[in-house]
């Protein structure tokens, strides 16, 4: 059985930094894409960044360019996203997503994304 567990949210002050990790078990994350989304409060939910399969590629959301960086672990079988330069507009419950499907290019589709972990809350505010 497939499962995505979120964890490493919590309260951080503005311009700190958060690493979130996706623990992934009943799959290999090299063998799909990954993602990560997030959904503030009264917002739907958006797409931050993702990798293929390949992990050659990513894409990430414009408003956390240079900021964010997606990553992956295949010997822990770990999807991360390490937030730097914290904003309280960052502020949302972030979601880990996998997808089967071996793309050359992701695009934070989220009616493409398969599964999806439980979320995990990151804070922002000082």
């Amino acid at each position: 059985q497939l499962h995505l567990v979120e964890s490493g949210g919590g309260l951080v002050q503005p311009g700190g930094s958060l690493r979130l990790s996706c623990a992934a078990s009943g799959f290999k994350v090299y063998y799909y894409e990954m993602a990560w989304f997030r959904q503030a409060p009264g917002k739907e939910r958006e797409g931050v960044s993702c990798i293929i399969s390949s992990g050659s590629r990513s894409t990430t959301l414009d408003s956390v360019k240079g900021r964010f960086i997606i990553s992956r672990d295949a010997a822990k079988n770990t999807v991360y996203l390490q937030m730097n330069s914290l904003k309280p507009e960052d502020t949302a419950v972030y979601y880990c997503a996998a997808a089967r499907n071996n793309q050359d290019i992701c695009d934070l589709n989220y009616d493409a994304m398969d599964y999806w972990g439980k979320g995990t809350l990151v804070t922002v505010s000082s």
